[in-house]
């Protein structure tokens, strides 16, 4: 009997037996490379191999994926310090997400390729007290934000929900919610 047009289209949305094994192999490498997350939800996905360190607390919500592939993405929490990604949220290769004291990413977002998120800058600007650490300041990105492949987004960033960060910005104030903000500085294009 030929194939019809809606019998191909269902017989199209079937997965086949290699996209459901590379699907069950994403599970369980996030099972071995979030094994030392505080907590880890179901459904978590890993292509590649990150660099995941936990010594504060870590909490990866149910369905978020990540992606080391092109080049190695980091999770780090530092001693003390909190990192939080909410559900379904994905993290494109080559990214490092650095919390010394609080960042929290929310669900839905979407994270370009090598993108840097840290809650602290290491270091003081003023010369004679470059090997000093500076106080952190949290780093807050709503539900359902789009960042941009190359985004650096600085301590006591906020990013409002259901926003758009371009590409290469530097993100160091507050964005609102349902925003299109773009540049260096980081600046406000138009409300979506």
């Amino acid at each position: 009997m030929p194939e019809t047009a809606t019998t191909a289209h269902v017989h199209s949305r079937r997965p086949s037996v290699r996209g459901t094994a590379e699907q069950v192999f994403a599970v369980a490498r996030a099972r071995w490379y979030f094994r030392r997350a505080t907590e880890r939800g179901a459904r978590v996905r890993v292509w590649g191999r990150p660099r995941i360190v936990n010594e504060g607390r870590m909490v990866i919500a149910p369905r978020v994926r990540i992606r080391s592939i092109v080049a190695t993405t980091e999770l780090v929490a530092h001693t003390g310090a909190i990192l939080e990604i909410g559900e379904s949220s994905f993290v494109n290769f080559g990214t490092s997400i650095a919390a010394t004291e609080h960042i929290s990413i929310g669900r839905d977002c979407h994270i370009g390729p090598h993108c840097l998120l840290m809650d602290n800058a290491y270091h003081r600007l003023e010369p004679d007290r470059r090997n000093e650490t500076p106080p952190s300041e949290p780093i807050h990105i709503g539900d359902n934000v789009w960042i941009g492949a190359k985004v650096v987004i600085l301590p006591g960033a906020r990013i409002g929900e259901g926003s758009v960060i371009g590409a290469g910005s530097v993100v160091s104030g507050e964005v609102p919610p349902r925003s299109l903000a773009a540049g260096i500085p980081c600046r406000v294009i138009r409300q979506l």
